[in-house]
């Protein structure tokens, strides 16, 4: 079994980290992060929401973006400033069966997900290409684990931001297909919620899709692999001469991602919408599903764009999916994490990463039921999200956790808001089980 290696010591001559010189070098776990958050699934969620209620959900990308945009933001602080993941934290300042309990909800709400993306990115090659579904499963699996364990991280992070890119095919969509401003507009400022249970379900969706836990916990790990990968760097706590830069840069990073991330989940949102809906189809369940229903309605061209989509945003998840678990699992555990190491220096990391594609492919020759797969997840993202957000917050608003960059009022109102929020989302997923 592997056990924690010691930290190496900062560097003597370390001054600070290295300065980006472009917004795009700026961009890393915060553009990652809110990419990954568009995977098949939230793909799934996003067209439903479309298909069904038309416009009449839009408002909900444009609430979220902030709360989203400050939890990640508090999450990147908190990494970057100790050094420690969540999961890290969790275990130095939490009793163990705390922290083993949201690691387990989180490990399993993952590997759920990777086996539903599997599946959809799988049934989107077959649309395109013809032939064996559970072919497709594996190879996606496999290569996706392959590049994690055998690719450097360097190398690897830099293939992450590219495929980021691929978010932009539901912006195509969108150019392809008449769209009414005027009513979209409306529904944004002025929505009409409808207080039935169909309609809290896909809120509860939206919002469960959208603030998920097992982004908190990668991008927390991402800033603690960036601030190990140079040699210039430390934890904040340590030197916090270099707070200033790293937190504009963090601050940057993670806004512009999630604004990626909510803007593409609100074309989604509105290409379906302007197609799905307005020709009847009202019931759709898998992303590989709203793409086929696109054919007839939209075009091949727009078909084809959404279903490649799939796959890029499916190749971008996977590993933040299997990552933040192995990462949780690994810090909880005191195993030696981080993808900047050889696999033959952690050997269990990667062994989780491993086994969480393997069950994942699993999933997908058994008789799973994806939509519910789904929705079970979506439920344990929801439940686990209160309870990692309020210690989140309680450690990243204490001075002998934080040192000096404890939250700031703003980012703190934004971060309990964001509880608040997710709790009364909760709420309404059990009010509609007893409706």
């Amino acid at each position: 079994m592997d056990t924690l290696e010691p930290e190496s010591a900062p560097s003597a001559t370390a001054t600070g980290p290295r300065k980006p010189h472009t917004i795009w070098q700026c961009l890393g776990p915060g553009l990652v992060t809110g990419a990954s958050d568009d995977d098949p699934s939230g793909i799934a969620t996003y067209s439903q929401a479309g298909a069904q209620f038309g416009y009449g959900l839009a408002w909900t990308l444009v609430l979220t973006y902030p709360l989203m945009a400050a939890i990640q933001e508090i999450s990147a602080r908190i990494g970057r400033v100790t050094g420690h993941g969540i999961a890290g934290n969790l275990r130095r300042h939490y009793p163990p069966l705390t922290i083993n309990a949201i690691v387990f909800l989180l490990v399993a709400a993952n590997v759920v997900n990777i086996g539903a993306d599997l599946g959809a990115m799988a049934a989107a090659l077959g649309l395109l290409i013809g032939g064996p579904q559970w072919l497709y499963v594996i190879a996606f699996g496999a290569a996706s684990a392959a590049l994690q364990i055998l690719v450097p991280y360097c190398r690897y992070v830099s293939i992450l931001k590219w495929l980021t890119l691929s978010l932009f095919a539901y912006v195509a969509t969108v150019l392809v297909v008449p769209i009414p401003w005027g009513e979209l507009g409306l529904a944004i400022v002025r929505p009409h919620i409808a207080w039935t249970a169909d309609y809290l379900v896909a809120v509860v969706a939206v919002f469960g899709t959208t603030i998920s836990p097992y982004l908190f916990f990668w991008q927390a790990d991402q800033e603690v692999e960036e601030e190990k990968g140079d040699p210039a760097a430390q934890p904040l706590k340590k030197a916090p001469q270099q707070g200033p830069e790293e937190l504009r840069r963090i601050r940057l990073d993670t806004y512009i991602g999630m604004l990626l991330s909510n803007g593409v989940a609100l074309f989604i949102i509105i290409t379906t919408a302007a197609t799905l809906h307005t020709h009847g189809v009202t019931d759709i369940q898998t992303s590989s599903q709203a793409a086929e229903a696109l054919r007839p309605i939209a075009g091949t061209f727009a078909f084809a764009i959404f279903a490649l989509g799939i796959i890029g945003t499916g190749l971008l998840a996977l590993p933040v999916l299997a990552g933040s678990a192995a990462y949780a699992l690994g810090e909880a555990r005191r195993w030696p994490v981080g993808l900047a190491r050889p696999w033959n220096k952690a050997k269990a990391f990667y062994g989780a990463i491993l086994a969480a594609m393997a069950v994942g492919s699993v999933m997908n020759v058994i008789d799973m039921d994806p939509v519910k797969a789904l929705f079970w997840s979506a439920v344990v993202n929801g439940l686990v999200a209160v309870p990692v957000i309020v210690m989140m917050m309680r450690m990243a608003t204490k001075r002998e956790i934080m040192g000096e960059f404890v939250l700031p009022p703003a980012l703190r109102a934004l971060g309990w808001a964001c509880m608040a929020a997710m709790a009364v989302v909760d709420t309404a997923m059990v009010v509609t089980w007893v409706m």
